[in-house]
């Protein structure tokens, strides 16, 4: 009877529970650093998935351990949310699966931007080369968008690349989902009209951004023509984006922009205050470098920084690829360091740069920030190894065989990218003004704009058939900087009204197995890892029939 009773009652709890199950949906995360607890914003971003939602991950086939761990974590990111949103569908792929397809399928990957990696695997003493596709692609209705899962941090090892990676991962899904699922609502205005970089050389950055906002031209150099009713366009949209001007402002153009940004306005400013490129440089050997006058430094003064026309030199630098000669009908190229392309790795924890690769500047000037009530915050900087120099001066491409003295590279961090917050006072406060505006205010919403020292920071290469590639790409040393993301990332904090950019704030401590102290006690290690659970497991085994025996034969 009392057995009766007790399968009666744990019936009736498990009945009751899985009703409360329901009702109560709870997720619990065990791990010490909530790796796999999703933000509010993740969760908010999901919801708005009301169709299936297919990721195809591409970390399946024959690669070394570390990146076992990164296909896993990856593996259990999606299970979260999944878990909240049932639909999410993925699946893990091996694009090489087939080997006879291989090369068509690497070229494929390779239009869309989806680049592989090859590893050298040391592993006791052995190596081999694979490739892997550290990417995944989601689709939602007609919409997809690729989703990069590795931080491919130069220098650093494999090991830490796969930390920085699942630290990266929520991030990087629910950005995904973010492009697929949300409907576009900001404006993004392209100035127009001032001598600025080609169209041509913005062209992935502009692409992509146009995957998640609207985008126009705003053509400035007509303002003369009716200004008020330019100063009101301009107000419609949510950001500006100034890339590389040469020509001069007028008055009248720096009104409009002011009131803008008066007004709450957000802005990029990706400025060069001294005219040299490497183009110009690759065709004749040597040019000069002189001081450009774009007529904004009252402007900049008054919201707070100066851009100086003093280039950096940079012991910490990406190379250049020189002509070296030729080998049959193929020139062969040599890579050198280039002083003038710092290598700008940052250091700061703001959620625009934390856990962000290396980017390449290509002439980049100093900026000063100055005391004026606005917040800055400075996200790009030189190398402590660093060297101000002034302009004009020649630059000849013959430096790189210039051993350089450390002695000289004292000038130490310099700011080459500067955030500001605030409420901005215009440059007209107290001043007259370049055209009579009944809506004109001195200061009035608190507004926020990124002021880059060089106008390059935006450039994509073209390919042989003058097509963009990718931006932070460099075809001529095939290396890969983080241009782009960290673009991406200026646009989505300066327009993120959901919180999105500050799940890369997220800290993940990932334990991972010392590699030497594993090679020198091989055996241990097999033993522990994988003879002593056997044992637990055959000793609990025999126990438990041995007590069944007992127990039964009486």
């Amino acid at each position: 009877m009392n057995k009766l009773k007790t399968l009666v009652l744990s019936i009736i709890v498990l009945i009751v529970i899985n009703i409360a199950g329901n009702y109560f949906f709870h997720r619990f995360d065990l791990t010490a650093d909530k790796r796999y607890t999703l933000s509010d914003t993740s969760l908010e971003i999901i919801k708005n998935a009301k169709e299936p939602v297919y990721v195809d991950v591409f970390l399946e086939g024959n690669f070394p351990p570390e990146f076992k761990r990164l296909q896993s974590e990856t593996k259990q990111i999606l299970d979260e949310f999944k878990a909240y949103n049932p639909n999410i569908v993925y699946q893990f792929v091996d694009p090489l699966e087939d080997a006879t397809q291989a090369d068509a399928i690497m070229d494929s990957f390779l239009e869309r931007g989806l680049t592989p990696i090859k590893l050298t695997v040391d592993e006791k003493g052995k190596q081999s080369e694979e490739v892997v596709f550290p990417w995944a692609i989601i689709t939602y209705k007609n919409k997809s968008t690729k989703v990069g899962l590795l931080k491919n941090r130069l220098g650093a090892t494999t090991e830490q690349k796969v930390v920085s990676s699942v630290q990266h991962l929520e991030y990087a899904f629910a950005d995904g989902f973010n492009k697929v699922t949300t409907l576009k609502q900001k404006k993004i205005a392209v100035i127009k009209g001032k001598n600025e970089l080609p169209d041509a050389f913005k062209a992935d950055f502009l692409q992509t951004v146009r995957d998640n906002y609207y985008i126009a031209p705003f053509p400035l150099d007509s303002v003369a023509k009716d200004p008020i009713l330019f100063t009101k366009a301009l107000k419609t949209f949510d950001l500006a984006i100034i890339a590389k001007p040469k020509a001069a402002f007028t008055d009248a153009e720096k009104q409009v922009l002011d009131q803008y940004i008066i007004n709450g306005g957000k802005a990029i400013w990706l400025i060069d205050a001294v005219n040299i490129d490497m183009e110009s440089l690759n065709q004749s050997g040597s040019g000069f470098a002189f001081p450009v006058d774009l007529g904004l430094n009252d402007m900049f003064f008054k919201y707070g920084f100066r851009i100086n026309p003093i280039l950096i030199k940079d012991l910490q630098s990406a190379p250049i690829a020189l002509a070296t000669g030729k080998q049959g009908s193929e020139t062969q190229y040599q890579k050198y360091p280039w002083f003038y392309s710092p290598y700008i790795f940052p250091e700061s924890k703001h959620p625009v740069v934390n856990n962000i690769d290396g980017l390449k500047l290509e002439f980049a000037n100093s900026i000063d920030t100055l005391k004026n009530g606005i917040k800055k915050t400075v996200l790009l900087q030189s190398s402590i190894y660093s060297k101000k120099v002034g302009t004009p001066v020649e630059v000849e491409l013959k430096m790189v065989n210039e051993k350089p003295n450390p002695a000289d590279y004292t000038a130490g961090h310099v700011p080459v990218g500067v955030l500001l917050e605030g409420n901005f006072h215009s440059v007209f406060e107290n001043r007259v003004l370049a055209f009579k505006d009944p809506a004109f205010k001195p200061t009035d919403k608190p507004s926020k704009m990124i002021v880059i020292s060089d106008g390059d920071i935006i450039k994509n290469q073209l390919d042989e058939k003058g097509q963009p590639m990718e931006l932070g790409f460099d075809k001529w040393t095939n290396q890969v900087y983080a241009n782009k993301e960290f673009l991406m990332n200026c646009v989505n904090y300066l327009l993120d009204d959901n919180g999105l950019i500050n799940i890369r704030s997220k800290e993940v401590d990932l334990p991972l197995l010392d590699k030497e102290k594993v090679y020198e006690n091989y055996l241990y290690t097999q033993l522990l890892t994988v003879g002593l659970p056997l044992v637990i497991l055959t000793i609990f085994g025999v126990a438990l029939t041995y007590l069944r025996k007992r127990k039964f034969a009486r």
